[in-house]
């Protein structure tokens, strides 16, 4: 899409066939574009079918207010979830901000969150096509430019940025620093220059991370979203933030972890939030939780009594076994197991892979859960407390 076909999709000429669009079953059908182009020409025909298209996807992000919002595919795969963009818009208030620069705006999904909190906000993007959808999606004007050339014009002293580099690539998307637009060496010049919030993929290993920032880790219902990097005004460290509840699990000083422990027929195992692992703090989790790590490379947690918490998943187990294949399948036929969860970490199988080879059937179900243990590998019969 280029800048011209991105205003006529936003204009007056295009909202009827975007009305029209909605009551197709399915926009990508042939049948629903030789409906649409007895009205338009073949190609805007395609963007509005593209466009109802997009929004459906949306509203697994967006809910309710995709329908009111225009996308691109590559706008919506890195648009931040309206939760997320709502904790961060928080967190720059509650820090004392109240103008914030948003380089590389894209579609505006954050920007609509720091809008809606109060703050002024001043959106750049680059590429004109994303910047005409992002005015209309925002209704404020997108500066369209270059964020590295611009930066000095635009962030005034009182000013935070906001930046979230885009990571793909004519491959797909990237998670190689050396990919980020704008790059790398740009993100270090803001964070050492700036008061900001640097988003980037939750991916990014730890010995990238300064130590100089508050480096926090985002999950929202279970899935890690984002690492966002936070320098000046918030003190620095590392913390696990999990959403919607707005947990934080920060580092807090470090503590030499006890030695892993094997579990035993009803302990409490625990599975950390992701959000937890990446950010290093499965350890800090365990002295809460009074609890040993099963391995000493592997993130699940085993104490004898359990504790309520938001940072884990709780299992009871109810058998320890060897994790062999012939006895999984041995047991999965006694138990006459039907439904059958497996999960793992730290032994080198495929667990849908294993779910066919070991033949569930029956009226039963369980969960079986594969870790090294001091003990060796074991397959543990868990289930959820």
């Amino acid at each position: 899409m280029n800048g011209e076909q991105a205003r006529w999709l936003v204009g007056p000429q295009a909202a009827e066939a975007l009305v029209a669009s909605t009551a197709e079953g399915d926009p990508a059908s042939l049948a629903a574009a030789e409906r649409m182009r007895r009205v338009l020409p073949p190609d805007r025909a395609a963007l509005v079918l593209a466009q109802e298209a997009l929004r459906r996807r949306a509203a697994t992000k967006f809910g309710p207010l995709a329908t009111a919002l225009f996308f691109t595919a590559d706008g919506l795969e890195q648009a931040t979830r309206p939760r997320v963009a709502a904790w961060r818009a928080q967190r720059f208030v509650a820090a004392g901000v109240r103008r914030v620069i948003d380089l590389g705006c894209g579609l505006g999904a954050d920007a609509l969150a720091l809008l809606a909190a109060g703050l002024q906000v001043v959106a750049v993007e680059a590429d004109e096509a994303t910047a005409v959808l992002a005015r209309a999606n925002l209704g404020i004007d997108v500066v369209v430019g270059d964020a590295v050339e611009l930066l000095d014009d635009l962030a005034g002293p009182d000013a935070a940025v906001f930046c979230d580099p885009a990571r793909r690539t004519s491959s797909g998307r990237s998670w190689r620093l050396e990919d980020l637009r704008p790059p790398w060496s740009f993100v270090e010049h803001l964070l050492a220059t700036r008061v900001c919030c640097i988003k980037l993929g939750p991916g990014l290993p730890l010995k990238h991370v300064p130590n100089t920032v508050a480096a926090t880790w985002v999950s929202d219902a279970g899935d890690l979203v984002e690492l966002s990097l936070w320098n000046r005004l918030w003190t620095p460290g590392r913390e696990a933030v999990l959403l919607p509840g707005g947990n934080v699990l920060g580092d807090g000083g470090r503590q030499q972890p006890p030695d892993p422990a094997a579990p035993r027929v009803g302990d409490v195992l625990y599975e950390p939030d992701p959000a937890v692992i990446r950010a290093g703090l499965v350890d800090r989790l365990a002295g809460r939780l009074k609890a040993r790590r099963v391995h000493a490379d592997i993130a699940y947690l085993v104490a004898a009594e359990p504790r309520d918490t938001p940072f884990a998943t709780a299992f009871e187990v109810l058998q320890v076994l060897d994790a062999g294949e012939r006895t999984l399948k041995g047991w999965v036929r006694e138990q006459r197991v039907g439904t059958l969860e497996i999960k793992k970490r730290g032994v080198d199988i495929d667990p849908a892979a294993l779910r066919r080879r070991l033949k569930p059937a029956g009226p039963n179900s369980a969960t079986l859960l594969l870790t090294p243990t001091p003990d060796g590998a074991r397959a543990l019969v868990v289930r959820r407390l």
